[in-house]
């Protein structure tokens, strides 16, 4: 066992008693073993806390994920985010496409990636955010729970665009992306162009501002296709149909033994 390495191992864990007698360590065998436990423990702990934090709610994996059943799906470039390059770079990312064609699933699963590689993440809808956010009484109130979307490495705002907002909202939209512009990874999924974001935040002048700083070092990958739950909806239903139209199986009666 190496001493500087066992005392360095230590202090990563502020076990301070072994610290003030690093000399000694080499002289317990049991030492290593020790360090080892509570380094899995605490790992174990701060993953869990990590995946509670980031809330992110049930979704399917990407290994079931139908590739093929998008018109338009750059794989390479998702897989490119899966492998949290962005995340790295303290870069963006956006998904624009229609209902139902996977941003959600992608997302979850790139923000799911992110907790299993040690970041701080959160995944919330824009609905849900700027909800939380202007029901804040008072400054300092909007102040705290502004942190609460700053903070993490990784914030993801899924569903911009499928309700309109007012100034209001669109200012707190505008204050999470500036604070975290250059300094954090924030990825968006929506369902309209950025030429159409006037619509979803009719009114508002930041937006101009608010999409320039979102899309600044971001990789922005369009999917397309029908809805892969219309798909999945059409497809049960022609299963129960298919089922209905089938004859009941015929049984063979049998006749009774004479005696």
């Amino acid at each position: 066992m190496n001493p500087i390495e066992l005392r360095e191992r230590a202090k990563r864990l502020q076990l301070h008693g072994l610290i003030e007698h690093g000399g000694e360590l080499t002289e317990l065998p049991w030492i290593e073993s020790l360090l080892g436990w509570e380094e899995t423990e605490r790992s174990r702990r701060s993953q869990e806390r990590r995946l509670r934090s980031a809330q992110l709610g049930r979704f399917k994996p990407l290994a079931d994920f139908d590739w093929h059943w998008p018109a338009q799906c750059d794989r390479t470039a998702i897989e490119a985010l899966l492998r949290l390059e962005f995340l790295h770079e303290r870069g963006n990312a956006v998904l624009i496409g229609p209902n139902g064609v996977g941003k959600t699933t992608i997302a979850r699963n790139i923000a799911h990636q992110a907790v299993l590689a040690g970041h701080t993440v959160r995944v919330t809808t824009a609905a849900a955010m700027l909800g939380d956010l202007a029901t804040q009484d008072g400054d300092r109130a909007l102040k705290r729970r502004l942190n609460r979307y700053v903070r993490p490495a990784l914030l993801v705002i899924d569903e911009v665009g499928y309700l309109a907002y007012g100034n209001r909202h669109a200012d707190l939209l505008f204050q999470i992306v500036s604070r975290r512009y250059e300094e954090k990874s924030t990825l968006v999924t929506t369902n309209r162009p950025f030429s159409e974001w006037g619509e979803v935040f009719p009114n508002a002048a930041c937006v101009v501002s608010l999409i320039d700083r979102l899309i600044h070092h971001a990789e922005i990958i369009a999917i397309d296709g029908e809805s892969y739950r219309l798909k999945e909806a059409r497809e049960r239903s022609e299963r129960r149909k298919a089922s209905a139209e089938q004859p009941p199986a015929t049984t063979t009666r049998r006749s009774p033994r004479r005696r």
